[in-house]
């Protein structure tokens, strides 16, 4: 349990009551915890253990990254994309997993980061918690990630569709010398992996209700996860991006891969912060990341 939560608990006595008087039998069930598991339960951090990452970077249309980024936010001082595929053998959370996301650079009162326009994953419970939590854009895909040698190569796949396919050389450099470096380590990126990345989401959830739009106004919230490389190893990148109307990856193209880098390590991601409350008419058309709807259909 959180440490704020604990500090609501203080203001309930009889719930404390019933926490203090509770044996050391007392146990939830799947469906409905006990205040015992729950005091039990809290993780300062979701952790994973040896994730092994292909993290790509490259230069889009100032255009359309303009097109795609909700207001508050607005366009970074330059149009990068980062784009990554990962397989998590081990978390403090969930059964392993894979997982792909690409982000376009964003900024916040001046404050850059990266905006998440599509998460992927293979597993329902990294779905769920990603999705409820944070706001997530995440979808459940199919995967191929592997490493041999020198070469890493990946896709992932949607409705039959590989959206996204990847390929790296390890060759501990990437593809257009230090400028393109240089850039990189912009971002954060130190020259030995570590870095801390700041991610904006929106968190939001459509309201049942005939006259409702959401059911409480859409949150923009600010995220952040540490790397901490265990290998390291500087690519030469390439990505395919096929048009898939469930997936557009294809809507931020590449006009210059920078390139990328190889990592096995660990990562915590930490705690987030809501900056502010969005007007629910302005972010209505950016809501349906998260949904995709057969028009043919409808």
């Amino acid at each position: 349990m959180k440490f704020f939560q604990v500090l609501k608990l203080l203001s309930k006595p009889k719930l404390l009551s019933k926490i203090k008087n509770s044996k050391s039998s007392d146990t939830g069930s799947p469906f409905v915890k006990s205040y015992k598991d729950l005091m039990a339960g809290g993780r300062p951090t979701a952790d994973f253990y040896n994730a092994e990452m292909l993290n790509l970077f490259w230069e889009t249309t100032p255009e359309a990254i303009a097109t795609l980024l909700p207001p508050p936010l607005k366009p970074a001082s330059k149009p990068v994309v980062a784009a990554f595929i990962a397989y998590y053998p081990e978390t403090n959370f969930s059964v392993p997993y894979h997982e792909s996301s690409i982000l376009i650079r964003a900024s916040y009162k001046g404050e850059e980061g990266f905006y998440c326009l599509s998460m992927p994953v293979d597993d329902d419970m990294a779905m769920a918690g990603g999705r409820e939590t944070w706001g997530y854009p995440k979808k459940m895909a199919n995967f191929s990630f592997s490493r041999e040698g020198d070469t890493v190569t990946g896709f992932t796949e949607r409705h039959g569709i590989k959206f996204m396919q990847v390929k790296a050389k390890l060759t501990g450099k990437v593809n257009n010398g230090n400028a393109a470096l240089d850039e990189i380590l912009g971002l954060g990126v130190k020259p030995d992996g570590e870095f801390s990345d700041k991610i904006y989401l929106f968190k939001h959830s459509h309201s049942p209700v005939k006259t409702g739009i959401f059911d409480y106004p859409p949150l923009l919230v600010e995220g952040h996860t540490r790397f901490r490389p265990k290998t390291f190893t500087w690519a030469e990148t390439e990505i395919e991006l096929t048009p898939s109307e469930y997936d557009p990856w294809q809507e931020v193209p590449v006009l210059r891969m920078l390139g990328g880098f190889y990592t096995v390590g660990d990562n915590s991601m930490l705690h987030g912060r809501v900056l502010q409350k969005v007007n629910e008419l302005e972010f209505l058309p950016y809501s349906f990341l998260k949904y995709e709807f057969d028009q043919n259909r409808i």
